[in-house]
């Protein structure tokens, strides 16, 4: 049974995720030639405070770009 985790930065609409997990399951069905009922995606939402690279959270990014 694949399994596809996708960690992204939060605040993605509903309709988003739902698209991601779709076109996931679709990319993994067709390369790997599993059933779409054994596939399975996590996605976790990290909150812009939690992330960084560079010592530079995505929030201080973000307001220093604003």
């Amino acid at each position: 049974m694949p399994l596809v985790q996708v960690t992204l930065r939060e605040g993605r609409s509903p309709e988003q995720l739902r698209a991601l997990i779709s076109a996931l399951t679709t990319a993994v069905t067709s390369t790997v030639e599993a059933p779409k009922e054994a596939v399975r995606v996590i996605i976790s939402e990290v909150p812009p405070t939690h992330w960084a690279a560079g010592d530079v959270t995505l929030a201080e990014r973000t307001q220093a770009d604003g």
